[in-house]
Protein backbone atom coordinates (compact mmCIF):
# COMPACT_ATOMS: atom_id res chain seq x y z
CA UNK A 1 0.00 0.00 0.00
CA UNK A 2 1.31 3.45 -0.92
CA UNK A 3 1.94 6.14 1.67
CA UNK A 4 -0.49 8.96 1.47
CA UNK A 5 0.24 12.57 2.20
CA UNK A 6 -0.61 13.26 5.82
CA UNK A 7 -0.78 17.03 5.36
CA UNK A 8 -4.19 18.49 5.83
CA UNK A 9 -5.56 20.44 2.89
CA UNK A 10 -4.53 24.07 3.00
CA UNK A 11 -7.17 26.68 2.37
CA UNK A 12 -5.74 29.70 0.63
CA UNK A 13 -6.93 32.84 2.31
CA UNK A 14 -7.22 35.87 0.10
CA UNK A 15 -5.92 39.00 1.74
CA UNK A 16 -8.38 41.82 1.89
CA UNK A 17 -7.34 45.33 0.94
CA UNK A 18 -7.14 46.20 4.64
CA UNK A 19 -4.50 43.46 5.14
CA UNK A 20 -2.27 44.74 2.35
CA UNK A 21 0.59 47.01 3.27
CA UNK A 22 0.04 49.86 0.86
CA UNK A 23 2.33 52.68 -0.18
CA UNK A 24 -0.31 55.19 0.95
CA UNK A 25 0.20 54.11 4.57
CA UNK A 26 3.98 54.67 4.58
CA UNK A 27 4.61 57.46 2.07
CA UNK A 28 5.65 60.93 3.10
CA UNK A 29 2.93 63.44 2.34
CA UNK A 30 4.49 66.65 3.66
CA UNK A 31 7.09 67.05 0.96
CA UNK A 32 9.82 69.55 0.45
CA UNK A 33 9.67 70.32 -3.25
CA UNK A 34 11.87 72.33 -5.57
CA UNK A 35 11.30 74.60 -8.57
CA UNK A 36 13.26 74.32 -11.83
CA UNK A 37 14.44 77.93 -11.52
CA UNK A 38 16.04 77.47 -8.09
CA UNK A 39 19.82 77.35 -7.93
CA UNK A 40 21.67 74.18 -7.08
CA UNK A 41 23.23 76.04 -4.13
CA UNK A 42 19.73 76.74 -2.73
CA UNK A 43 18.86 73.06 -3.12
CA UNK A 44 22.02 72.00 -1.27
CA UNK A 45 21.16 74.32 1.63
CA UNK A 46 17.59 72.96 1.82
CA UNK A 47 18.74 69.33 1.63
CA UNK A 48 21.21 69.84 4.47
CA UNK A 49 18.87 71.94 6.61
CA UNK A 50 16.07 69.36 6.38
CA UNK A 51 18.28 66.26 6.50
CA UNK A 52 16.88 64.84 3.26
CA UNK A 53 18.65 63.40 0.24
CA UNK A 54 16.45 64.77 -2.54
CA UNK A 55 12.98 65.69 -3.65
CA UNK A 56 10.63 66.29 -6.57
CA UNK A 57 10.92 69.29 -8.86
CA UNK A 58 7.47 70.75 -9.43
CA UNK A 59 6.21 72.98 -12.23
CA UNK A 60 3.81 75.92 -11.87
CA UNK A 61 0.77 73.66 -12.35
CA UNK A 62 1.94 71.18 -9.73
CA UNK A 63 3.20 68.63 -12.25
CA UNK A 64 6.35 66.62 -11.50
CA UNK A 65 9.12 67.77 -13.83
CA UNK A 66 11.96 65.83 -12.28
CA UNK A 67 13.86 64.82 -9.16
CA UNK A 68 16.91 66.56 -7.71
CA UNK A 69 19.17 64.70 -5.30
CA UNK A 70 22.42 64.95 -3.41
CA UNK A 71 24.03 63.00 -6.22
CA UNK A 72 22.90 65.57 -8.79
CA UNK A 73 24.34 68.33 -6.62
CA UNK A 74 27.61 66.41 -6.23
CA UNK A 75 27.84 66.11 -10.00
CA UNK A 76 27.47 69.89 -10.31
CA UNK A 77 30.19 70.45 -7.70
CA UNK A 78 32.58 68.18 -9.58
CA UNK A 79 31.78 69.76 -12.95
CA UNK A 80 32.15 73.32 -11.68
CA UNK A 81 35.55 72.46 -10.23
CA UNK A 82 36.66 70.65 -13.41
CA UNK A 83 35.60 73.47 -15.70
CA UNK A 84 36.53 76.19 -13.16
CA UNK A 85 33.02 77.66 -13.38
CA UNK A 86 31.13 79.38 -10.55
CA UNK A 87 28.08 77.57 -9.16
CA UNK A 88 26.12 80.64 -8.09
CA UNK A 89 23.67 80.74 -10.97
CA UNK A 90 23.42 77.04 -11.97
CA UNK A 91 19.72 76.10 -12.05
CA UNK A 92 17.99 72.92 -10.92
CA UNK A 93 16.47 72.23 -14.34
CA UNK A 94 19.95 71.64 -15.78
CA UNK A 95 20.86 68.96 -13.22
CA UNK A 96 17.63 67.26 -12.18
CA UNK A 97 16.72 63.79 -13.40
CA UNK A 98 13.93 64.35 -15.91
CA UNK A 99 13.03 60.72 -16.58
CA UNK A 100 10.94 60.19 -13.45
CA UNK A 101 9.29 56.89 -12.59
CA UNK A 102 6.17 57.37 -10.47
CA UNK A 103 3.99 54.93 -8.56
CA UNK A 104 0.40 54.76 -7.35
CA UNK A 105 -0.62 54.90 -3.67
CA UNK A 106 -2.44 51.58 -3.91
CA UNK A 107 0.69 49.58 -4.72
CA UNK A 108 2.00 47.27 -2.00
CA UNK A 109 5.34 47.81 -0.35
CA UNK A 110 6.45 44.46 -1.79
CA UNK A 111 5.84 45.68 -5.34
CA UNK A 112 7.71 48.89 -4.62
CA UNK A 113 10.58 47.06 -2.91
CA UNK A 114 11.01 45.11 -6.15
CA UNK A 115 10.99 48.37 -8.14
CA UNK A 116 13.64 49.85 -5.86
CA UNK A 117 15.78 46.76 -6.27
CA UNK A 118 15.50 46.61 -10.06
CA UNK A 119 15.65 50.33 -10.83
CA UNK A 120 18.32 51.44 -8.33
CA UNK A 121 16.17 54.51 -7.54
CA UNK A 122 16.14 55.88 -3.99
CA UNK A 123 12.70 57.50 -4.05
CA UNK A 124 9.52 57.44 -6.09
CA UNK A 125 6.96 60.23 -6.35
CA UNK A 126 3.48 58.90 -5.59
CA UNK A 127 0.87 60.13 -8.06
CA UNK A 128 -2.91 59.88 -7.94
CA UNK A 129 -5.11 61.24 -10.74
CA UNK A 130 -2.11 63.08 -12.20
CA UNK A 131 -1.34 64.88 -8.94
CA UNK A 132 1.62 64.45 -6.61
CA UNK A 133 0.26 63.08 -3.32
CA UNK A 134 3.48 61.91 -1.69
CA UNK A 135 6.84 60.28 -2.00
CA UNK A 136 8.14 56.93 -0.82
CA UNK A 137 11.77 56.16 -0.16
CA UNK A 138 13.78 53.05 0.52
CA UNK A 139 13.75 53.96 4.20
CA UNK A 140 9.94 54.03 4.21
CA UNK A 141 9.90 50.50 2.78
CA UNK A 142 12.26 49.33 5.53
CA UNK A 143 9.97 50.85 8.17
CA UNK A 144 6.98 49.06 6.64
CA UNK A 145 8.84 45.76 6.58
CA UNK A 146 9.74 46.12 10.25
CA UNK A 147 6.09 46.67 11.06
CA UNK A 148 5.43 43.16 9.73
CA UNK A 149 7.45 41.45 12.45
CA UNK A 150 4.76 42.32 14.99
CA UNK A 151 2.04 40.63 12.96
Amino acid sequence: MAIKNFKAPVNKVEKSDSDKILVSKYMTTKLITFKPGQTVLEVMEILLKNNISGGPVIGNSGEVLGIISEGDCMKQIAESRYYNMPMNDVKVDHHMVKDVDTIAPDMTIFEVAHLFYTSKRKRFPVMENGKLVGQISRRDILKAALSLKDK
